[in-house]
């Protein structure tokens, strides 16, 4: 009788930490930032993120319709923050090399590319060096990437396959997780073997000029795609860089992955790079004072009226409490629309109940350079818990967390304050409060571009404040140590 064997399906590890560092931001962000989105092992892993538009949900899918069987380790990420304390680092690194299964065919490290741990400025590479000591050299390793990352030689050279986001504001997380699944299959299969080059373009670019749908940043993606149809060529991942990562590799970068070919990958760089230098001086960001800012907000005939405050970009890691622009909101005729981080207001207002009148000075309280705290006298509205899932493109599904939060109704003036420092990355940060953008004529982010996947559908015009803050659009406004130099715009080059 003839026994006919079936091929096993691949096994592969999925294991992830995403955190982008801001060096510049006030504190450190210690092993408490992660626990609130901490998640270890198989069962754990599916029940949160399946069905989910996440990174994870990407993976979780992609290994469903390829056949893959998938063992999930360890998974955390944390809101953008200042550096990462040493004993946080080495707990999170230690628990995903633990959680990697010994069995395993291939595995998908879901990271930032921004992470930076006092002891190791390039936090990624070391965590792909340590996964390699455990894996050995040979096992197929796929990383995703933000598109913010500082990719460093050490991160190419310790995987096989990076795969980046195509989009800012991030709207292709989950697609771009699908991809590096799939091309992670085919190199299992033995039906490519990838190649990868990598090419710093010597650009800092600020958040700020990275929108992907139209100017500069939109010709290079084009270029990007194109190249990517080329016989050959698996994967372009264009990385904008965070600049506010103080580390030597900080900066715009690509990584070209090629089937076989080093040749096909260099070529395709090095024209991405001569792309981004030709153009290098349109990444400059044209931004408004904030007195004449509301006042072009207060004139405009239709809002919302988006003021987009990103030197106090929540997503970038500020301390989310800049109230730089709110006397001049209080001052004006117009609804406007505020959210800070303030854990001591918002303590007070709930303990002070729905209905009463709070009298006390808002945010300003993490630091001197975010602005001082502003007295405000409003009735308290509403109290949330803060707890509630996406709604919206941004990673639909994905959990949120503002902690305790209270709605003041200030005069014109509605401030939203939360306990956790929030990003505007979806409209449920309002909408689960009971606001609707399309009541307030301004709107203040405190973010850069990712607000557009909450309120893009609604902004009738939008200014960019200039404000101090750690995530200022002026580069020429920070100490760099660390970054390899020269470097456009801070050098003359």
């Amino acid at each position: 009788m003839q026994h006919l064997h079936r091929k096993r399906a691949h096994i592969v590890g999925v294991i992830g930490v995403v955190h982008e560092t801001n060096t510049f931001a006030p504190g450190t962000t210690a092993l408490e930032a992660f626990q609130g989105d901490w998640t270890a092992g198989g069962e754990a892993f599916v029940s949160r993120y399946t069905g989910t538009k996440t990174s994870m949900g990407g993976v979780i899918d992609a290994a469903r319709e390829l056949g893959l069987t998938l063992r999930p380790g360890l998974y955390t990420q944390a809101t953008p923050s200042g550096i990462v304390e040493d004993a946080a680092f080495e707990t999170i690194a230690d628990g995903l090399v633990d959680s990697i299964e010994r069995d395993i065919d291939g595995l998908i490290v879901i990271l930032h590319g921004a992470m930076v741990a006092k002891s190791h400025p390039d936090a990624e590479g070391e965590i792909l060096r340590r996964i390699r000591a455990k894996v050995g050299p040979d096992l197929p390793v796929a990383v995703t990437l933000d598109l913010h990352a500082n990719i460093s030689p050490q991160m190419v050279e310790l995987s096989n396959i990076i795969v980046a986001y195509d989009t800012y504001p991030h709207v292709d997380i989950y697609e771009r997780a699908v991809e590096a699944t799939q091309l992670l299959k085919r190199t299992l299969d033995g039906e490519i073997t990838p190649v990868q080059h990598l090419v710093h373009t010597r650009l800092l670019v600020a958040p700020q000029a990275m929108l992907t749908d139209a100017g500069a940043m939109k010709e290079l993606m084009d270029l990007a795609f194109a190249l990517e149809r080329e016989p050959g060529v698996l994967n372009v991942s264009v990385a904008g860089g965070f600049p506010y990562s103080d580390v030597a590799d900080a900066g715009m970068t690509f990584v070209v992955t090629a089937d076989r070919d080093a040749a096909i990958a260099k070529r395709c760089a090095e024209r991405l790079r001569e792309a981004a230098w030709e153009r290098r001086e349109r990444f400059a960001v044209r931004q408004t004072d904030p007195a004449e800012a509301v006042q072009l907000a207060v004139r405009h005939p239709e809002g919302p009226v988006i003021l987009t405050e990103s030197a106090d970009n929540v997503g970038g890691g500020s301390p989310a409490d800049s109230t730089h622009l709110l006397p001049h909101l209080l001052a004006a005729p117009k609804r406007s629309l505020i959210v800070l981080r303030d854990p001591e207001a918002v303590r007070l207002a709930a303990k002070l109940g729905i209905g009463a009148q709070l009298n006390f000075p808002v945010g300003g309280k993490t630091d001197d350079l975010h602005g001082e705290p502003i007295p405000v006298s409003g009735r308290v509205r509403t109290l949330f818990d803060g707890e509630y899932r996406h709604i919206g493109a941004y990673m639909n599904g994905q959990y949120a967390r503002m902690g305790l939060t209270a709605v003041v109704d200030c005069g014109n003036v509605t401030i939203v304050l939360t306990e956790e420092r929030v990003p505007p990355w979806d409209p449920g940060h309002v909408r689960f409060l009971g606001l609707f953008p399309e009541h307030f004529h301004i709107i203040v982010v405190k973010s850069a571009l990712a607000w557009k996947t909450a309120f893009g559908d609604v902004a009738k015009l939008e200014i960019d404040v200039d404000t101090p803050g750690c995530c200022s659009a002026n580069l020429h406004r920070f100490r760099y140590e660390a970054l390899k130099r020269p470097i456009y715009p801070l050098d003359d080059m």
